[in-house]
């Protein structure tokens, strides 16, 4: 009976550490994510005002129209630059949140 109750123990003590460095690392990546959406944010609120700016400058409706489109076409290839980078940073989260459980899943046996 002790037995059983030193071995639970054992493994509540090793799982509670693996919990300590998952949410470490989730924690880390999680800061990184927040930078990088914050940067993202005040570049994209920068070349937003530049543009309104150029756009209340434009002498004619073509130079507005220029200003306008090229704007927003570079604006949507950041956001998709943007969408991507933040995609690969969640995976990375997803992956280093796992890393820790990995040898305690690999005792499992596998169900076919």
């Amino acid at each position: 009976m002790i037995e059983k109750f030193e071995e639970f123990q054992k493994l509540s003590k090793d799982n509670a550490e693996l919990a300590a460095k998952s949410f470490a690392s989730f924690q880390k990546s999680a800061q990184a994510i927040a930078v990088e959406v914050a940067d993202y944010s005040k570049k994209s609120f920068e070349e937003g005002s530049a543009a309104f700016e150029q756009l209340l400058g434009a002498k004619s409706l073509d130079k507005a129209i220029e200003v306008q489109t090229t704007y927003f076409k570079s604006a949507y290839e950041a956001f998709v630059a943007e969408a991507t980078k933040l995609g690969t940073l969640y995976t990375d989260v997803a992956k280093d949140a796992y890393k820790p459980f990995e040898s305690s899943f690999a005792k499992f046996p596998t169900f076919k």
